[in-house]
């Protein structure tokens, strides 16, 4: 069957590249990356005394809970297990990471009707601050990532049971 009308294809012009321009890095001031490149470096070397006191806030937050084992503090408990995870992250201690992580899901993933079992809390703890302590900043150390995935594997089961 012939067509009467041939069929166009219309392109629409890239508006956004004409004013980004062609290139990846076109536009881009890297004067300014690398400003923030340098800005970042030096905050990193800041970190470990900004992790000791994430560290101690976290103890805290875990001895207050265990005197009082309300909402509140199981909260504080948890912004302190948060905060450190991110900040853990940007700053080159992976396994801080993943145990603050593993800490927060616990923390945030059981129901509140459910107690929070202490000792694998403490557990946590104890494990972050020995990692902080020992200054593990990868993920190559055999004994603190064992370490690491067994929390990992509790925290599992606990929010199954």
């Amino acid at each position: 069957m012939a067509r009467e009308h041939p069929i166009e294809l219309f392109m629409p012009p890239n508006m956004l590249k004409a004013k980004v321009g062609g290139g990846v890095f076109a536009g881009l001031d890297m004067g300014a990356i690398r400003r923030a490149e340098a800005a970042m470096e030096e905050i990193k070397s800041e970190f470990s005394a900004w992790a000791a006191a994430d560290v101690e806030k976290l103890m805290a937050a875990r001895a207050r809970f265990a005197k009082t084992p309300d909402a509140p503090s199981r909260s504080a408990l948890l912004r302190a297990a948060h905060d450190m995870k991110g900040q853990a992250a940007t700053f080159n201690y992976p396994l801080i990471a993943r145990v603050s992580g593993s800490l927060s899901k616990l923390i945030g993933e059981l129901p509140a009707e459910k107690e929070l079992p202490l000792g694998l809390v403490d557990a946590h703890v104890s494990a972050i601050h020995v990692i902080y302590r020992d200054k593990v900043m990868d993920e190559s150390n055999k004994v603190a990532l064992a370490l690491t995935l067994e929390l990992e594997a509790r925290v599992a089961e606990a929010l199954k049971a």
